[in-house]
């Protein structure tokens, strides 16, 4: 007979996510906002955990709040925790006949332009998994691979933390592309749509054009540079396949000086995973994928520094 769920393993949860999250924020007020609870609330987990572990794990003075040594030793062990929990959670729920599940993040911009190849790759190489794909930006990314909501990503802009492995698989090209101008020196700032795509792409097009910095509308996906392009006209940069797009209907041309922009891409997964076969399998793929999309056509303006 199967009996009323157990909610006190998911109660555990909540305590280890309360205390991971102000070991980021070391404020009791933050985490409360963070995780949409009261204070006291995150007062009555700390106090819950340590009591379970019988030890202090925060210090808390007017200077502020701070990891006790013992606080120290068990943030390594919390983080594993969540992450073990997570994982179970998702592997007993597989659909129809998969052996296994695998959750995908995406970069955005990357989605738009791979997420059919790619995944048509990853389901001849790996016919017995089942995958749940969700498009996203760099920072939830890594916090769910960190969590175990995630097991793999491509991505622009890693976070460095103790328990993620990131590695470069490639890179993608933007280019500019304008209704009007035909030289960087005839766009305008007024009609530009700046782009930042990721921090490492925002510096990037900051020092090569300084004086489109300060335009009004700035923008952090390339389908959404295009379709306000489209709707306003202006000058701005989108991924390259989008850029030859732009330019076969008529209405747009690339701006002949201007340097083509290339975004880094990175496969993310958890530190655990680091040598594991599947996860090898799966950048090995995304790699081959960017590599054949090929260099850019020769008459294409130089690479930005």
């Amino acid at each position: 007979m199967i009996g009323k769920p157990d909610h006190g393993a998911a109660m555990q949860i909540d305590l280890l996510d309360t205390f991971l999250d102000l070991c980021e924020t070391r404020s009791f007020n933050r985490t409360a906002e963070r995780l949409d609870v009261t204070q006291s609330t995150v007062s009555a987990r700390i106090a819950a955990l340590e009591a379970a572990l019988g030890a202090r794990l925060f210090a808390r003075s007017r200077a502020g709040t701070d990891l006790t040594m013992e606080g120290r030793r068990f943030e390594s062990h919390a983080r594993s925790l969540r992450h073990e929990w997570n994982e179970a959670r998702r592997r007993i729920r597989l659909p129809d006949r998969a052996a296994q599940l695998i959750r995908l993040g995406i970069q955005n911009d990357l989605a738009a332009q791979h997420i059919g190849e790619w995944v048509a790759d990853f389901r001849r190489a790996l016919p017995e998994t089942a995958f749940y794909i969700e498009p996203d930006y760099s920072n939830q990314m890594c916090a769910d691979l960190l969590t175990g909501v995630q097991d793999f990503a491509v991505m622009f802009s890693p976070k460095p933390h103790p328990d993620l492995h990131f590695e470069t698989v490639g890179e993608v090209p933007y280019v500019m592309v304008s209704s009007e101008a035909e030289t960087l020196e005839q766009v305008s700032p007024d009609s530009f749509v700046f782009a930042h795509f990721s921090p490492a792409f925002e510096r990037m097009h900051r020092e090569v054009t300084p004086q489109l910095a300060g335009s009004a509308i700035s923008v952090g996906q390339s389908a959404t540079v295009a379709s306000l392009l489209s709707a306003m006209g202006g000058a701005g940069y989108v991924l390259e396949k989008t850029a030859t797009g732009l330019v076969a209907s008529g209405h747009f041309r690339r701006v002949s000086d201007a340097p083509v922009l290339r975004q880094p891409v990175y496969a993310a997964l958890h530190l655990r995973h680091r040598i594991s076969p599947l996860h090898r399998r799966l950048t090995r793929i995304v790699r081959r994928r960017l590599a054949a999309a090929g260099p850019e056509p020769l008459d294409s303006p130089p690479r930005a520094a």
